[in-house]
């Protein structure tokens, strides 16, 4: 069976990609693999803020469409980038190991939130990031930000185009760690002060519903752990109804007594926003429900 697997052409995506691909030689050697790059929407415009451009479907669009088509019979996007609800006729395969679901915060000098100057000058493009990090350094200035990891570590030292200088950007740890990217001005945000993007570390294998055998072969791969963290950030996600232009968050962790959901919700500006940590038995809709009843009474109060 000769298996085409559709991918974005960055090097995180590819990088992504390959690990996909060699995962599954390992465990199926008697198939061909061969990653096919889709250029995205979200790929051609490379200047605009995300949330001015359109919808999460960005990133995903064109590779969804190539594989209704059957041009491509396997997806490998990031689960964060993803849509809540899937164009009819496909479905995500069951969650693999997720790598490090943290954000980072990458300084020019120093590596702790507190080497930052005061007015320090932080680029991101995610409302998500700006206003937990402005929650915890109101005197920051934020900034957008687009382009792949290194292009944005570049800006991070050449400055941006219209000549302002930055002490430091936010970026997922997850990529940094795909692409074995290192340094020693690296801090990570621990889950109090920054929840992630719903299912951010998560890959999301997608194929066609049909493609009994080949959903069968990835699933073989998956971790029960993992598919369950990516249940409830992702159902919070599709519960709490939020769009790409609100700042959404959720991190699922097991506990001793079962499981964790930490999880933000706020306004379009900022100027009301919700965080929450929940603890239920088990891995399923009560504690969503949960998470978002507590977000709406904060909310409400607020």
């Amino acid at each position: 069976m000769i298996i085409k697997v559709g991918t974005r052409g960055s090097k995180l995506a590819l990088a992504q990609t390959n690990y996909v691909i060699d995962r599954l030689k390992q465990a199926f050697p008697e198939n061909e693999y061969e990653a096919v790059i889709i250029k995205t929407t979200g790929d051609k415009d490379q200047t605009r803020p995300l949330d001015q451009i359109g919808s999460k479907g960005l990133f995903v669009d064109e590779i969804e469409r190539a594989l209704l088509a059957d041009e491509i019979q396997l997806a490998v996007h990031s689960m964060k980038d993803m849509p809540s609800d899937q164009p009819e006729g496909l479905v995500f395969a069951k969650a693999w190991d997720r790598e490090d679901p943290r954000d980072v915060l990458i300084l020019k000098n120093g590596n702790k939130l507190s080497d930052l100057p005061q007015g320090a000058n932080v680029a991101t493009g995610s409302k998500r990031r700006s206003y937990q990090l402005l929650a915890l350094r109101p005197d920051i200035n934020i900034f957008p930000i687009r382009g792949n990891i290194d292009t944005r570590i570049k800006k991070l030292h050449e400055g941006l185009a219209d000549g302002t200088e930055l002490d430091g950007i936010i970026l997922a740890a997850a990529g940094l760690k795909r692409l074995h990217i290192e340094s020693d001005n690296y801090y990570f945000f621990d889950f109090d002060e920054m929840i992630p993007s719903p299912a951010q570390g998560t890959l999301a294998l997608e194929l066609n519903k049909s493609n009994t055998k080949l959903l069968e072969m990835v699933n073989s791969l998956s971790s029960d752990e993992s598919e369950d963290f990516a249940f409830l950030e992702r159902g919070f996600l599709q519960k709490i109804d939020g769009d790409c232009h609100l700042p959404i968050g959720a991190i699922a962790s097991k506990t001793n007594a079962g499981y964790n959901l930490k999880a933000l919700f706020g306004d379009e500006e900022g100027k009301h926003l919700a965080k929450v940590s929940v603890n239920g038995a088990k891995a399923d809709e009560s504690l969503i429900d949960l998470a978002i009843r507590e977000i709406k009474e904060q909310l409400e109060n607020s």
